[in-house]
């Protein structure tokens, strides 16, 4: 996830989620995933203390600082590079399995008052993002 100052998603030439200030996440699903480890994620990345407290320390989660979340599927995350010169993707989960886990992060995330914006997933998506900091963050459960 990057702490962004804007962030948008664009789909045949379409914006179809932007945000301001707050998290570009990028989500990948593997095999071992489930919907309970997609809402502990959710409530993890809008906690986790990544913007700047009165002392200019990361001291406020984006759920105090009122920032915005765009989400955004990205398999190529579980991409297994340890051979050869061609990714694996075997360690990604397919579709329609995947599909439902990030929308759970999604609707999680609403249900804890977040306003979010996302991708469409499965599609060609341009992503453009101004990194804050800039600050990325790996968070794995």
């Amino acid at each position: 996830m990057q702490r962004v100052s804007e962030a948008s998603v664009t789909v045949d030439g379409e914006v179809v989620g932007a945000i301001g200030r707050g998290l570009c996440v990028l989500v990948g699903v593997t095999h071992d995933d489930d919907e309970e480890r997609a809402r502990k994620l959710a409530a993890k990345l809008w906690t986790l203390r990544l913007f700047d407290d009165d002392t200019g320390r990361m001291g406020v989660g984006a759920d105090e600082a009122g920032a915005e979340v765009l989400v955004i599927s990205q398999f190529t995350l579980y991409g297994d590079t340890r051979k050869g010169r061609r990714p694996s993707w075997t360690a990604a989960a397919p579709g329609p399995v995947a599909e439902p886990l990030v929308d759970e992060v999604v609707a999680e995330l609403r249900r804890l008052g977040a306003t979010v914006a996302t991708g469409r997933f499965g599609a060609d998506m341009q992503v453009g993002l101004v990194n804050d900091g800039p600050v990325t963050v790996l968070l794995e459960l």
